[in-house]
């Protein structure tokens, strides 16, 4: 029985260092004036515009001629 006194006792623990966790994770976010966090999501989406997009891939040129034909297709088109 006294197992599960202990193991009760580790529980409430465990549940009260968690609350208490939150609450103070809650209390950092709401230190923040709306104009700092506006600020920085401007300098994170300055910071992704930065950022290049990737070169487009090369079509190959015998795909704009239409040389090539994808196996369904011509499976389909067979009678």
């Amino acid at each position: 029985m006294r197992a599960w006194k202990l193991l009760g006792l580790a529980g409430l623990a465990g549940v009260a260092a968690t609350g208490a966790v939150l609450a103070r994770n809650e209390r950092q976010r709401r230190a923040h004036t709306p104009e700092e966090i506006r600020a920085r999501l401007r300098e994170r989406h300055a910071a992704l515009a930065d950022v290049p997009e990737p070169a487009p891939v090369p079509v190959p040129v015998e795909e704009l001629a239409g040389g090539r034909r994808h196996a369904l297709a011509r499976l389909l088109r067979r009678r």
